[in-house]
């Protein structure tokens, strides 16, 4: 099977079960939607053969999509994408729980577009950029967390405690154009210590930290069957690569680390989109 992920492909050996859970798998993947496409003219042992289990084939096709996109000048960054609609996109970085859902939630109930769930195609080397070229379009929220935020959702109390929110929210498909104009290390805080949160700068360092450990999420995942490292993917040619890549963002990007309550975060989001 061929896989599609913002204008590239990816040539995948792949079992039935595996082409049967595509549509599910799909929103995982960054830039993909649920439609194959039909085999080219490369011979099948020429792609990436990927496990028969539906999540390890999704880790495996992440990981060589990171090398694909990287190769032509795009890093998938673990992070949120949002944007006005005629205006720019905001990148919300942060670990797993660190409140980006939340805080897209928040900006979603301001009129804001997702582009990215929680992978955010961002295209470094293009003229003018960079871009966000799109994402992926799961979104995924702790039950307890939305239902304490956003009460207005009528989220029922009993179910998985991981929520798939696609239903109330839609992100842009395809391929996708976006500027980026801001980035932001996002971290959740009931109380945060002043009224509507706290906004510091960070240094260079700190920065190219952390645009470095989010370009490198897609290779940091563990197979449940085997021990094939993903990290191995990226060569020493690759790495370079994304190195690169990383000082390009740390010189290019204003970023800030902000705590405090979802609302919070899309306040401050909402004007450092206003203010560029």
């Amino acid at each position: 099977m061929v896989v599609p992920s913002s204008g590239r492909t990816l040539a995948v050996v792949a079992g039935e079960n595996v082409i049967a859970a595509w549509p599910h798998i799909a929103p995982h993947v960054p830039g993909a939607s649920a439609e194959l496409l039909p085999p080219g003219d490369e011979p099948a042992a020429r792609g990436v053969a990927v496990p028969d289990a539906p999540p390890d084939a999704r880790r495996v096709i992440n990981a060589h999509l990171h090398v694909v996109h990287l190769a032509a000048g795009t890093v998938c960054v673990h992070a949120v994408a949002m944007y006005r609609p005629g205006g720019k996109a905001v990148l919300l970085l942060g670990d797993h729980g660190a409140g980006k859902t939340l805080a897209g939630l928040a900006l979603a109930a301001r009129g804001w577009q997702w582009l990215a769930g929680d992978v955010t195609l961002v295209d470094v080397a293009a003229d003018g950029g960079p871009f966000v070229r799109g994402g992926t379009t799961a979104i995924l929220g702790r039950r307890g967390a939305v239902r304490r935020w956003f009460p207005e959702l009528d989220l029922p109390k009993a179910g998985p405690a991981i929520v798939d929110l696609r239903r109330r929210n839609t992100v842009t498909a395809g391929r996708v154009r976006v500027p980026v104009a801001a980035a932001m290390l996002v971290s959740l805080d009931t109380a945060p210590p002043a009224a509507g949160g706290v906004v510091e700068s960070v240094d260079r360092h700190t920065v190219a930290t952390a645009w470095l450990r989010g370009s490198g999420h897609l290779l940091d995942r563990l197979l449940d069957d085997g021990e094939q490292p993903l990290r191995l993917l990226e060569d020493e040619h690759a790495q370079r690569q994304r190195l690169r890549h990383v000082h390009a963002l740390t010189g290019s990007v204003d970023f800030y680390a902000v705590r405090g309550t979802p609302h919070d975060i899309a306040t401050h989001a909402e004007r450092l989109a206003e203010d560029r």
